[in-house]
């Protein structure tokens, strides 16, 4: 036994053991990369821009904060990405089939979360609505502000802006919760909470105007449904009894087969038809010409973290490019989307990648059956895979379909395709491919990747804007998750949250909810002068373009001019708001003014608000008006009259019908001969009528006990009998 020799064989065993070792740890740690990017971020959209719209998705691991380029319609954006709308811009963002947002000119959002549950936005500089048609339980949608955290608790229309060193929240309808540094409170429906300064250490909740509410309302409408929309809510009563009628769910017959949950749900029905195939179940297919094919009709984008996206330019061209397959029957293309039942995962392209030669690299549309490897990048561009898939598929269903694979050159890949520019592959061309899932997989292609922003052009925001969207902190109700790609999120975007203490103590509120005074109006689309010249001036620009037959001038020409009609009509409204007010403000000025002079010399000149003070005029007589010897009681004092503002002098002509009561109180003789006392008794005994006698309204505010006021005063009955009604 001591004569074998053991050492070979243990080393062998050393080997193995160590290979087996490393195989498990490599497995570990693979199973542990995939577990950590399944916490992978939904998307939105960026459906609707007009103006000049900037996007920032380069927060990378790195720290670098990226650059600021070009928004377009379709454009995903996500965890990290920063939006920003220009002078007389806006745009419209989905973040479900049912939740949205219409950003305001001058005003920045930025993500901060974006869960199936969890949607946390921030708001730095200007306004935005919030239309949230629906909310899971226990799902958090947050709005961020540097003056707190609003956490819409309801299905509902929100409008939140910024302005000054204050945050406005108006609830045009459902249920808010406001979190600040100094407490927390809650807004319900038709009202509006103003926070201002950093702590918020004031706080006034109001009423909203019917007509500033109705406004806005109207306004989002005609933005978000341009073709379908017909003006019921400018009243905003009418929004009230029926907020939900514009609910895409319950309008669009697509909410049928595709989950509420994909942005660009409610596009498909407009422009495309639904249809039973067998085999493949209900399948939708667009309107379009013969010949046409997928992903042929937009441009690539490299988009961090998920790499090469597609952002199409087709109306519709959202959710069946990030969502579902494509399949081809009989020469017609039909998109597959995922059961409505389930929770579908965004892809930036569900597309295979063809190498057709050194230089140019093809793409063919995924279709029922074929893998997808979902993925992210980290700030080295290395994949992060979310599943074990093979990076090299063995067969793809659509690569044999005519005119299916588009192919360009690496350099043009960000270039916008159409279908006169696009090139195809043909069979010749694909004979020996190998298609692979992973684009950065292909060395032309990542490298490009790398070093490109393909699709966008860059925009350089104004250095004082950029450095208030980079260093103004916000607050939320707790802090995001940190998705993998980004550990630093909430220091990147700085992001604070409410201390525990604030969340439960209540607002110190100023409420003036039930003294009827006019509530702020709130931040909206633009109706200042500014503005107007701004518009104007555009719509000068585009008028000859528009003449030409430019459709995109046009359109844009015909949104300004709704635009500028808003506008008009709201400064309107505004002006006669201001104008009521002042008057009120006028005649409650001549109200104090008239209520001072009697008071100062201790007479009583028939002021219903003070009855108390025309005792010494003989007023507790009253009930003796009928008899002629309780007037001479009244008589002594005409000379004091004559020293009111009121003019009151000894020719009141009593027996005149056309006498108004300001000029018969000074001569009560001629109503003591008067035989028509009994018959105007009852009406002596109606203030308002003599308040409004004297021309004006805020004088009914007297007691009940007032009554003898209404008789007497010098000229007592003869005041109220001879008044004139209004």
């Amino acid at each position: 036994m001591s004569s074998i020799k053991v050492w070979p064989h243990m080393t062998i065993v050393a080997v193995v053991v160590a290979l087996i070792a490393g195989l498990g740890v490599a497995f570990y740690m693979k199973h542990e990369q995939t577990v950590s990017a399944e916490s992978l971020p939904n998307a939105a959209r960026i459906q609707r821009v007009d103006g000049e719209v900037a996007l920032n998705n380069g927060l990378y691991e790195n720290g670098s904060d990226g650059q600021w380029v070009t928004a377009s319609a379709n454009t995903p954006f996500s965890v990290g990405d920063r939006i920003y709308t220009r002078d007389n811009s806006r745009a419209s963002l989905a973040f479900t089939g049912r939740n949205f947002a219409r950003l305001n000119p001058n005003s920045s959002l930025d993500v901060i979360a974006l869960e199936d549950r969890r949607t946390q936005l921030a708001l730095r500089d200007g306004s935005a609505i919030f239309d949230v048609g629906y909310l899971q339980p226990n799902e958090l949608f947050e709005v961020a502000t540097p003056y707190g955290a609003v956490d819409f608790d309801q299905p509902g229309l929100y409008n939140v802006g910024l302005n000054n060193g204050n945050a406005m929240v108006s609830v045009l309808s459902g249920l808010a919760q406001v979190v600040g540094l100094g407490g927390s409170g809650q807004i319900g429906k038709g009202e509006m909470l103003a926070l201002a300064g950093q702590t918020a250490a004031q706080v006034l909740l109001s009423r909203l105007n019917n007509n500033d509410a109705g406004y806005l309302v109207n306004d989002y409408y005609s933005y978000q449904y341009p073709n379908m929309y017909d003006g019921r809510y400018n009243n905003y009563d009418a929004y009230l009894a029926d907020p939900s009628y514009y609910d895409p769910y319950n309008r669009y017959n697509s909410y049928q087969y595709v989950s509420s949950t994909i942005p660009g749900v409610y596009d498909l029905d407009s422009y495309g038809n639904w249809q039973n195939v067998s085999g493949y179940g209900n399948v939708w297919s667009p309107r379009v010409d013969n010949g046409w094919a997928p992903y042929q009709q937009g441009y690539w984008m490299n988009d961090y973290p998920y790499g090469m996206t597609w952002v199409s330019t087709e109306p519709w061209g959202y959710a069946p490019y990030h969502y579902g397959r494509w399949a081809n029957a009989n020469n017609q293309w039909f998109w597959i989307p995922d059961t409505v039942n389930t929770t579908p995962t965004y892809s930036p392209a569900l597309v295979a990648w063809v190498p057709v030669d050194s230089n140019d690299i093809g793409w063919v549309p995924l279709g029922p059956g074929d893998p997808y490897a979902p993925r992210y990048y980290d700030a080295n561009w290395q994949p992060y895979y979310l599943t074990r898939t093979n990076n090299v598929p063995t067969q793809l269903v659509n690569l044999s379909v005519p005119n299916a694979v588009a192919y360009a050159p690496v350099q043009d890949l960000g270039r916008n395709f159409d279908p006169r520019s696009i090139s195809h592959a043909n069979p010749q061309m694909l004979a020996q491919v190998r298609p692979v899932l992973d684009p950065l997989t292909l060395t032309p292609l990542r490298n490009a990747v790398v070093h490109s922003a393909w699709g966008r052009g860059k925009i350089d925001l104004p250095p004082g804007i950029a450095k208030k969207l980079y260093d103004t902190p916000v607050i939320t109700s707790s802090l995001p998750n940190a998705p993998p790609f980004r550990r630093d999120l909430a220091k990147a975007l700085r992001v604070e949250a409410a201390p525990e203490k604030a969340k439960g103590t209540k607002f110190q509120v100023r409420d003036e909810r039930e003294n009827g005074q006019r509530a702020p109006e709130p931040l909206g689309p633009e109706n200042n002068p500014v503005a107007d010249q701004a518009r104007k001036q555009k719509i000068d620009q585009l008028a000859p373009e528009a003449a030409k037959g430019n459709r995109d001038a046009r359109r844009q020409l015909q949104d300004l001019q709704q635009q500028q009609r808003q506008a008009d009509v709201s400064r309107k409204q505004s002006e006669r708001a201001a104008a009521q007010q002042q008057q009120q403000q006028q005649v409650q000025q001549q109200r104090a003014q008239r209520s001072a002079i009697p008071q100062a010399r201790g007479e009583a000149v028939g002021h219903r608000e003070q009855p108390q003070q025309t005792a010494p005029r003989g007023r507790q007589d009253v009930p003796k008006a009928r008899e002629p010897q309780a007037r001479p009681q009244v008589v002594p004092k005409p000379q004091v009259i004559q020293q009111t503002p009121r003019g009151r002098q000894d020719v009141p002509k009593a027996r005149e019908p056309q006498g108004r009561v300001e000029t018969p109180r000074a001569q009560p003789q001629p109503r003591a001969a008067q035989p028509q006392p009994r018959a105007e008794q009852p009406r002596a005994a109606q203030p308002q009528p003599q308040a409004q006698g004297h021309g004006k309204p805020d004088k009914q505010q007297g007691p009940p006990a007032g009554n003898g006021q209404a008789q007497g005063g010098g000229g007592g009955g003869g005041g109220k009998g001879h008044g004139k009604k209004p």
